[in-house]
């Protein structure tokens, strides 16, 4: 859990400090008051990077420095500090004191972040879904995230090679085989979590929208573990033709997608804009559950203006599930504070 947070020369904010409750914090303000800034600076303390944008990004205009500090409740302190003027901008993360050029899976913070974007998951683009899935194996799965790293790398070689005029499929085969090996464990992973995240689906979904239709999530990719890589080989090999004519690789897990289905139908057709959010909500609630479980602690929640976004029992849902967890809200309405009833609720307002 965060007990404070101070933020120096970060996105709006030259130098602001914000207590935070162990159990909800809702920041209300205006729009344009920086609301969205103090959950990004939390979340860049969890994890080490934006959700939003570059290091570059982050600073104020003219500023070539920002520092994040954070004091945690169990009274360890984590700071952040990013300078521009240092080779091409690196940050430094100092944990108790003790410097460090990169912040580990195990000093990571669990945090789960639910924007208005969010509920554009199921009708969104697929890289959308792509990182949805992402974003949570990295959080459970310490070699997940290196892992998507040395894929992208390898792949960004095979598109570069495949803008040559002269690259033969003799020279792709070496990218062919690294690609799919490192795309094959990928694979694996998120078939393995999209399992999991479905074997709890349908009933989070029921229990929010009271209804007894069947929601269902499925990988878009269904070879088995064992043939996935030749599977990919093959398929580099037989697109090679249309893959130099468009310059880049056209199949590959950075293609694949996440399958949503209400009683057997894909759910993008036929759910209702209720429906869907219902969804999304249901996946967020199973995704601060499987962060508690795997990391043994629960996730930092952090909800930007979705309320806004909800109907009244779909709110109610939220609140249930944000008072089991450390949670910040963010919001134009100060009134929302009553949508908890009696539990603790610290308010922060800004102008």
């Amino acid at each position: 859990m965060v007990g404070s947070l101070r933020l120096q020369q970060f996105r709006s904010y030259k130098d602001k400090s914000v207590t935070l409750s162990p159990a909800v914090t809702i920041i209300s303000g205006p729009n344009g008051s920086g609301k969205t800034n103090l959950l990004e600076a939390l979340y860049v303390l969890a994890r080490g990077t934006s959700f939003r944008a570059s290091d570059q990004e982050l600073g104020q205009i003219g500023m070539d420095w920002w520092r994040l500090d954070a004091r945690l409740v169990a009274n360890e302190s984590r700071s952040i500090l990013f300078e521009a003027e240092k080779t091409t901008g690196r940050k430094t993360f100092i944990l108790d004191g003790v410097k460090k050029q990169r912040l580990t899976y195990q000093h990571k913070l669990p945090v789960v972040l639910f924007e208005p974007g969010d509920l554009r998951l199921l009708h969104g683009s697929p890289a959308r879904r792509r990182l949805f899935i992402d974003t949570l194996i990295s959080q459970l799965e310490p070699l997940y995230g290196p892992l998507l790293s040395k894929y992208d790398r390898v792949l960004k070689q095979r598109n570069n090679l495949l803008k040559h005029l002269h690259s033969s499929k003799d020279e792709l085969f070496v990218w062919d085989v690294a690609l799919s090996e490192y795309g094959a464990r990928i694979v694996a992973e998120r078939q393995k979590y999209s399992a999991l995240l479905n074997a709890s689906l349908r009933e989070r979904y029921r229990a929010i929208a009271h209804t007894k239709d069947i929601v269902s999530l499925a990988y878009s990719f269904q070879e088995g573990a064992e043939s996935v890589q030749q599977a990919m080989v093959s398929a580099l090999h037989a697109h090679h033709v249309r893959d130099k004519a468009l310059g880049y690789t056209t199949v590959g897990p950075h293609r694949h997608d996440l399958i949503f289905s209400m009683n057997d139908v894909e759910a993008t057709s036929i759910a209702s804009r209720g429906e869907t959010r219902s969804i999304v909500l249901a996946l967020k609630f199973i995704e601060v559950e499987m962060l508690r479980v795997y990391r043994d602690q629960p996730p930092l929640l952090l909800l930007d203006d979705v309320f806004s976004e909800l109907d009244s029992t779909r709110r109610m849902a939220l609140v249930e599930v944000g008072s089991s967890t450390q949670t910040v809200i963010t919001t134009t309405n100060a009134d929302i504070q009553k949508t908890f009833g009696g539990a603790p609720v610290k308010h922060v307002k800004l102008k």
